[in-house]
C-alpha cells in the first residue's frame, strides 16, 4: 500500500508541493567506500551493545507510512536517535535526491537491527533535486547535521557523499538491476558522529549543494513517551 507525501520536486521554475506515492522504503546500513570508516561506525555501534551486520552493505526494509516531513514526531522512551543521510526517490521514471534522517531506538538496535529500523518515524526534507543535475558535480555534495544539547546547537555530522557508495553503486548493490523500482525512496547511509552516537532530542540536517548554491535542509524535534512496562 503506497504512502503519500507532499513533497517539492524541482527542476523548473514552478515547483511546487504535489502528492507523491511511495510504495516501498528502504534503509541501507553500511554503505562507506572507505573499508575503515565502516569499521569505525560498526566499532561505534557495537560499543553500543549493537551485532556486526551480516553483509556491507545491507539493506533493510521498513514500511512506507514511517516516512514523515512533519518536525515533531513520537517515539517511546528517550534513547532515539537521528542520522544525516542523503535519500534517492525513483518517482515516474525519474530519479531525485534529497536528505532525510535514519532516526532509529538505539536501545532496541542492541538486540535487533531490523526491528530499531522500524521502530521510529523517518523524517524527510520535503524538497529533491532531479539527480541529473547533482550527477555531475555528484562528489562536491555535503551532508550535514545539528543537535541541541545543553541548550546549545553543536555540530553532529559533517561530511561529503563520498564517504557512502555512490547512487549508481548502491542500486546495483540493492538488487542488481541498476535501476530503483518506481515508487521506491531508499535512506543512502550516514556519517560517524562527532563525540559518539547518542540520542538526538532536536536534530537538523542538510544537504549541501555548493557548486550551484542551495541547500536542501530540516529540522524536527522527538516528542517522548512514557515506558509503562
Amino acid at each position: 500500500m503506497a504512502h503519500v507525501l507532499s513533497l517539492t520536486l524541482h527542476g523548473g521554475p514552478n515547483a511546487k508541493p504535489a502528492p507523491v506515492e511511495i510504495a516501498h522504503a528502504v534503509i541501507a546500513g553500511w554503505t562507506g567506500r572507505d573499508a575503515a570508516a565502516v569499521e569505525k561506525h560498526i566499532k561505534e555501534l557495537e560499543a553500543l551493545g549493537v551485532k556486526r551486520p551480516a553483509t556491507t552493505p545491507i539493506f533493510y526494509r521498513v514500511s512506507a507510512a514511517r516516512l514523515t516531513t512533519a518536525d515533531t514526531i513520537e517515539a517511546v522512551g528517550e534513547s532515539s536517535g537521528g542520522e544525516v543521510e542523503f535519500v534517492l526517490l525513483q518517482h515516474r521514471g525519474k530519479l531525485w535526491v534529497g536528505t532525510g534522517s535514519d532516526h532509529t531506538d538505539r536501545e532496541v538496535e542492541k538486540y535487533g537491527v531490523t526491528v530499531s529500523k522500524q521502530m521510529c518515524d523517518k523524517p524527510l526534507a520535503p524538497s529533491f533535486w532531479p539527480f541529473d543535475e547533482v550527477a555531475p558535480h555528484w562528489d562536491r555534495l555535503i551532508l550535514r547535521a545539528h543537535v541541541v544539547e545543553g541548550g546549545k546547537r553543536v555540530p553532529y555530522q559533517e561530511g561529503a557523499v563520498t564517504a557512502m557508495l555512490d547512487p549508481a553503486a548502491l542500486i546495483a548493490r540493492h538488487d542488481g538491476s541498476g535501476r530503483l523500482a518506481d515508487g521506491t525512496l531508499m535512506y543512502c547511509g550516514t556519517l560517524a558522529a562527532k563525540g559518539g552516537v547518542r540520542p538526538t532530542s532536536q536534530f537538523a540536517f542538510e544537504l549541501e549543494d555548493p557548486v550551484l548554491g542551495r541547500k536542501i535542509a530540516h529540522t524536527y524535534r522527538v516528542r517522548s513517551l512514557p515506558i509503562l512496562g
